[in-house]
């Protein structure tokens, strides 16, 4: 193998690494970013289901784990290592993919094309983790799907809760 081709690798596998590890911050700082130039009122909105969100989120994931075991691609075959440190615990679902798709779909509520280029950036998040053998497709795949359910949840909850609560929680000049 030439020492281009080598290099070639190093670099590929340090940016899996970077990407698989790091992005979900830039995701979440992102979300920030945009937060802060949406309308009062969508800030109240989008704060919210954020929380709440993110709460189902962690419950499905541990219900999630609870039901079916998935051993990590490096647990599964031991010829098999990952390209960064990481516990041999179940893999399954993805919670760096469910936490970066959940803030995606929800900035999607609010901004089409930045949660579109989110969502995309959360895609890569779940590749780039079963590229560095921490993760199968299985793993990934619910956790888009808990995602979508969780702000399902949140948004039809909201949407309900939302009418009940004075308008100086919800954002919404007084008449």
């Amino acid at each position: 193998m030439s020492h281009r081709h080598v290099s070639g690798w190093v670099i590929m596998n340090a940016l899996i690494v970077f990407v698989a590890q790091y992005l979900l911050y830039f995701i979440l700082a992102a979300a920030a970013v945009i937060w802060l130039f949406v309308p009062r009122q969508d800030k109240v909105d989008l704060a919210a289901q954020v929380v709440v969100s993110l709460v189902i989120v962690f419950v499905l994931i541990k219900l999630a784990g609870a039901i079916h075991t998935d051993p990590r691609p490096f647990v599964a075959d031991p010829l098999i290592r990952p390209l960064f440190v990481h516990g041999a615990d179940n893999g399954f679902p993805s919670d760096h993919t469910a936490v970066a798709a959940t803030v995606a779909l929800l900035v999607m509520m609010y901004s089409r094309w930045l949660g579109v280029t989110l969502l995309v950036a959360s895609l890569v998040l779940g590749a780039s983790r079963m590229a560095a053998h921490v993760h199968h497709g299985q793993d990934i795949v619910a956790a888009l799907l808990i995602a979508v359910l969780a702000v399902g949840i949140a948004s039809v909850t909201w949407r309900r809760v939302r009418p009940r609560l004075p308008r100086r929680l919800t954002g919404q000049a007084s008449i």
